[in-house]
């Protein structure tokens, strides 16, 4: 297959020159990813993208997986990977200098300036295409990249195809996010199909042996202690100062020397245990005996980091830990790794919310009854001069998802319709700005397609569930949880849509859902 020969320094000029013309070839997006000329982030993303023929959303979502687009002013994370595209340089991982390598900067610029660092990162993604061989037309599929993706995270086998599965996830459910700045970086969803290759079989399928609610990978034994020397009685609450995935992977890398007993991501709150409860985890020095450890995907300094899925999640764990290991639900007992006895750690910081996690390893899920903002019994039809709920509903799937629909004021403007309109038109609706059935079926099915069948539970089944109403056009009551009516939704869709009826949700089931049928 065609092979590119590296890009060096002093051809870029020609390459910028052409930018305006290749960047939006280059990405496969559409048109409403393209940035503006005055955002420096943005059009570091589209240069990179444009130079090295890496489509320019995935290069921004590999990006925002790594560290949400925060360079952290050169300081390394705790994996020592750099800048926002986490470059890394450590015993086993040498990211950082293969980037300067190929790109012809020096590591110190590598690490400190954002453009130079962007560049890195789309030169890495590009000798590990070419190194599996995708010609020029498989470049331009994004859904081709996944084994790149994967290779791109350092990793091995299941923790390489978590990390290019949380990067996919970012594109399926689009990203909006503003920098300190106040530069506004968008990726658009789109429905997602990656070609795993090999990786398929490398999914995380064990499921841990102490919280069957968490996956299991486990650290390498060089990185904790079998056994216990003293009795359970506190949890310690860190922020892992870098990705999940890349957490995961530095502690199944012996060189590390540390580890916890469990890590859970931001986006979804999504738990992975890594240290069995009974054996003592390195994450807390003169604490590890006594004390389970849960680290946070994120970085101290940034609040964007700590979702509400990640408190919920992780508090439910803690609240399941307490009740397993008789430990009291408080403050003394539940604490962070910066009050641990002799740690000079500062995690989780000022911005980690303990008001509201205590509230929620005490039983309080802080929910109320009020309505999640998305969920109606029914969707009616929102265009130019729509006012209300609904009309906020749509601004916020929209926003969400990429597509700029501007303030979340509930009325249905010139901003929201061009946004509806761009919304259509990458989803092949008639794009007139109407959110009408298809396109409410649309717009709250995109996202991640996980099989979904009687008994599943989470945020996908709620995804379903409200998309359902707007194709069916009666409630199905959007709770999170697969029952008996939700499978005969299910079965009355796929049969009025002539697919296969099993009320199991995969692949053509989504198909159908995100393209608004």
């Amino acid at each position: 297959m065609a092979r590119r020969t590296a890009v060096h320094p002093g051809s870029r000029a020609t390459a910028l020159a052409a930018l305006t013309v290749t960047a939006l070839l280059a990405t496969g997006s559409p048109a409403t990813a393209a940035p503006a000329a005055a955002d420096p982030v943005n059009r570091a993303f589209a240069q990179a993208a444009a130079e090295y023929g890496v489509p320019r959303d995935l290069l921004t979502a590999v990006g925002y997986g790594e560290t949400h687009l925060d360079g952290h002013a050169g300081l390394p994370s705790q994996a020592g990977g750099y800048g926002v595209m986490h470059l890394v340089s450590n015993p086993v991982n040498h990211s950082l200098e293969r980037a300067a390598a190929l790109t012809g900067e020096s590591a110190a610029t590598l690490r400190r300036d954002t453009s130079a660092n962007i560049l890195g990162g789309a030169a890495l993604l590009r000798a590990h295409a070419d190194a599996l061989g995708l010609d020029r037309a498989e470049r331009r599929d994004i859904d081709a990249w996944y084994p790149a993706v994967a290779r791109y995270s350092g990793a091995r086998d299941a923790t390489a195809a978590l990390y290019a599965d949380t990067v996919y996830t970012f594109l399926a459910e689009g990203l909006r996010t503003t920098l300190p700045g106040g530069e506004q970086v968008t990726v658009t969803s789109r429905p997602v199909s990656p070609e795993k290759g090999a990786l398929a079989a490398a999914g995380v399928t064990a499921v841990s042996p102490d919280y069957p609610a968490a996956l299991w990978v486990p650290a390498n034994s060089a990185n904790y202690t079998k056994g216990r020397s003293a009795t359970v009685d506190k949890v310690v609450v860190h922020v892992t100062q870098g990705s999940y995935a890349g957490t995961i992977s530095w502690f199944q890398d012996p060189a590390s020397q540390v580890s916890a007993h469990y890590v859970v991501r931001s986006s979804d709150g999504q738990i992975t245990q890594m240290v069995r409860d009974s054996d003592t985890a390195w994450h807390a020095r003169s604490a590890n005996s006594s004390s389970l450890g849960i680290e946070h995907e994120g970085w101290v300094d940034n609040p964007a980091w700590f979702t509400d899925s990640m408190y919920r999640s992780s508090a439910a764990l803690t609240r399941h830990l307490c009740d397993r290991y008789g430990i009291p639900k408080d403050r003394a007992h539940v604490i962070g790794h910066s009050e641990a006895p002799g740690n000079d750690h500062t995690d989780p910081g000022v911005n980690w919310n303990w008001t509201y996690y205590m509230q929620l390893v005490g039983g309080d899920t802080g929910g109320g009854s009020g309505s999640d903002g998305l969920s109606f019994t029914s969707y009616s039809t929102q265009q130019s001069g729509s006012t209300g709920p609904q009309v906020t509903a749509v601004q916020r799937l929209l926003n969400t998802q990429g597509y700029g629909a501007g303030a979340e004021d509930g009325v249905f403007g010139p901003g929201t319709k061009s946004a509806a309109q761009a919304f259509q038109q990458a989803r092949g609706l008639t794009a007139d700005g109407v959110v009408g059935r298809r396109t409410w079926t649309a717009l709250l099915s995109a996202g991640t397609t996980p099989t979904l069948t009687q008994g599943s539970s989470g945020d996908a089944v709620k995804r379903l569930q409200r998309s359902l109403t707007a194709a069916l056009g009666s409630t199905v009551a959007a709770d999170g949880a697969f029952g008996p009516a939700t499978d005969t939704a299910v079965r009355s869709y796929q049969s009025s849509r002539t697919l296969t009826v099993d009320g199991s949700v995969g692949p053509a089931t989504w198909a159908a859902l995100q393209a608004g049928r």
